[in-house]
């Protein structure tokens, strides 16, 4: 079982490693001792919290089958003659989507929208963080 630092923990979660020293001192999020005797949160403890940390709103609605619910804003969009760029900022993550230029036109999409991007892909790679 992987044991991720406060450092690590915070990168993942997104916050600042005084969020998680504050949860973990507050007994939200379980730590425990390496060898060394630094604390730290062990791997499938910090993924059932990241769960249910999730952000309201990123749950699928009743109306869509979607899962991976991204909201964020857009930072940058680039319009061809029939195919269209958007990029979105949400949170730490930067998400770039392909549309068509009548697509784009149509939700009139332009840098500062607040958007929710969703993704739903066949192939989905995962390559290990280390």
């Amino acid at each position: 079982m992987p044991l991720y630092s406060l450092r690590e923990t915070a990168d993942l979660l997104g916050v600042s490693v005084d969020t998680v020293r504050r949860w973990a001192d507050g007994g939200r999020l379980p730590t425990t001792n390496d060898p060394q005797g630094h604390r730290g949160v062990e791997g499938k403890a910090l993924a059932t919290f990241a769960l249910a940390q999730a952000a309201p709103g990123t749950a699928p609605t009743s109306g869509s089958s979607m899962r991976n619910r991204f909201p964020g804003i857009v930072t940058r969009v680039v319009r061809g003659d029939v195919a269209a760029q958007v990029e979105v900022q949400a949170g730490p993550h930067r998400l770039v989507s392909l549309l068509t230029r009548e697509a784009v036109d149509e939700l009139n999409l332009h840098e500062g929208d607040r958007v929710v991007a969703t993704v739903k892909a066949t192939n989905v790679a995962v390559e290990l963080g280390r």
